[in-house]
């Protein structure tokens, strides 16, 4: 099995593990239901986003 020739430098390290500590996204409150959503996209239960209705949500089916 191959063994690496050199020691991996700690920045190496680091770059690898650097993803393995992101953390989730704080969820924000819909304005329109008050429901959580995340931020920057439109509700998933009433579809609004910014005001507007974009698309159909959970409670117009």
């Amino acid at each position: 099995m191959p063994n690496p020739k050199r020691r991996h430098s700690k920045s190496r390290r680091g770059k690898r593990r650097a993803h393995d500590f992101l953390t989730p996204l704080n969820p924000g409150k819909c304005p329109n239901c008050q429901e959580f959503k995340a931020p920057h996209q439109a509700c998933p239960k009433c579809g609004y986003y910014r005001g507007r209705q974009v698309m159909a949500g959970e409670e117009e089916i």
